[in-house]
């Protein structure tokens, strides 16, 4: 892929003190590594989610090889690769794909609590930005219209918000 320039840097909102320090990260993926744990449960989900992800993080500069997959059975087992990858210390942000679609009894609930859960304690544990792409929805078409391609895909939406969150966590330890 061509690069053109893109514009990376993320403008702090005006709030009319220009002595407050505000700290935002940016949109330039270039030299840092990205690790994403994808469910094969509802694969067609998935697969177009990492595709759409995948393209963005390297449009945005990630290089192909420091991009990490990890393919699990289904959204409940995402905690526990996340966790041995962000053990590694190898990533500058993880990133969660799934898709947790309703049916007649409460276990989607329980599952997206869950991996909800362990998404928000992994981060905080192990001070990384781990982004959840895990599509919850209702019926199988609610979750083919959030995983198209393209930059309106939620896949583009998590790589630019794992990229971001890896330059503000840089930031917050400068």
């Amino acid at each position: 892929m061509i690069r053109k320039s893109i514009p990376t840097e993320i403008r702090p909102a005006s709030i009319g003190h220009p002595a407050v320090r505000q700290i935002t990260g940016n949109h330039d993926a270039g030299r840092m590594a990205f690790g994403i744990a994808a469910s094969r449960f509802n694969d067609r989900i998935t697969h177009r989610l990492l595709q759409t992800t995948v393209d963005s993080l390297t449009y945005y500069g990630a290089v192909a090889r420091n991009i990490t997959v990890v393919w699990v059975p289904g959204s409940f087992e995402i905690g526990s690769v996340l966790e041995e990858l962000a053990n590694s210390k190898q990533f500058n942000s993880l990133i969660a794909l799934g898709a947790v679609i309703q049916g007649e009894t409460p276990h989607a609930d329980l599952i997206s609590s869950e991996v909800t859960r362990s998404i928000s304690d992994i981060s905080k544990r192990h001070g990384v930005p781990v982004i959840d792409g895990v599509i919850i929805t209702h019926t199988m078409e609610q979750a083919e219209a959030r995983s198209i391609s393209g930059s309106e895909g939620r896949g583009w939406y998590v790589a630019r918000a794992a990229i971001e969150m890896a330059r503000v966590f840089e930031r917050l330890k400068a």
